[in-house]
């Protein structure tokens, strides 16, 4: 699909010229970055992070599957998020959601990147036929999944118009990406969207991607049930979970004050009883 890989050309030139360290890629073309992969497949100084249509080897170019975690110093910094079923249903928004909440964000923010390249592919989007994709992704999903990448490298994200092949779908997943670039918020993800469950298909994938990267990033375990929630539950849970935890704090900071408060009237009531010694004369 592609003679000239301009992300890796651009990450290249950013450690030559600039000596950057820590440079994230985050590829959602619904075709595997192979050749993005090979180029970086040893260099811990760049993490590469795809998400991508896989069906198990049999979706072109059949490469990314989960295993794929890297060499040597790269070891660890290859993460490849491989769909597979099929169209059987085909991903859409809650999918991707739940992969970048569990898997693409938690990464990302540990890796601590200093600038983020985005192989923006728009082919997983609405429009575009099962030979070249066939999922289900809405503009607004693009423009949330930028909107989160902004987080990093102090919004120091750069996105390379790559595949697709439906006009109109191009043009409005790129413009609510645009949005987010300006600090503007994108059309929010559906409602419906947002309170539906990934699909199996998903879920399994995912579960399977973080049993491969555990032992790279343990900060996995902390978004691994959350896996099978939609967006709408797993903030939910996120939320009560640090109010569990904030309350926990508070009691915990309330005892210790309460002991701090008792102790000065025990230190009194020591000082005040007769000493043996003085019983005795």
């Amino acid at each position: 699909f592609c003679f000239f890989n301009s992300v890796a050309i651009a990450t290249r030139l950013l450690q030559q010229r600039l000596d950057l360290r820590r440079i994230l890629i985050v590829d959602w073309d619904v075709h595997h970055g192979n050749g993005t992969q090979q180029v970086f497949y040893d260099d811990h100084r760049v993490l590469y992070l795809s998400i991508h249509r896989h069906d198990d080897g049999n979706f072109f170019p059949g490469t990314g599957g989960p295993t794929e975690c890297g060499t040597g110093a790269g070891l660890g910094f290859n993460v490849n998020v491989a769909w597979s079923g099929g169209l059987n249903p085909a991903m859409g928004d809650a999918e991707y959601l739940a992969a970048f909440r569990t898997i693409v964000m938690p990464i990302a923010k540990e890796f601590e990147p200093e600038v983020v390249m985005v192989s923006a592919g728009f082919d997983a989007a609405t429009g575009h036929p099962p030979p070249l994709g066939g999922y289900k992704l809405s503009p607004a999903c693009f423009g949330y999944m930028t909107q989160q990448l902004m987080q990093l490298a102090h919004g120091k994200v750069v996105l390379s118009l790559e595949g697709g092949y439906d006009l109109p779908a191009i043009c409005d997943s790129a413009e609510e990406c645009v949005r987010a670039l300006l600090g503007d918020d994108p059309r929010p993800v559906s409602q419906d969207e947002l309170r539906r469950l990934p699909n199996q298909n998903a879920i399994d994938t995912l579960q399977k991607t973080i049993a491969v990267q555990l032992s790279h990033w343990p900060i996995l375990k902390q978004t691994a049930h959350l896996v099978s929630c939609s967006a709408m539950g797993a903030t939910l849970g996120e939320r009560d979970e640090s109010d569990t935890v904030s309350a926990m704090a508070s009691l915990s900071m309330q005892q210790q004050a309460s002991s701090q408060l008792q102790s000065p009237e025990r230190s009194r009531e020591v000082s005040v009883e007769p000493m043996e010694e003085d019983e005795v004369k």
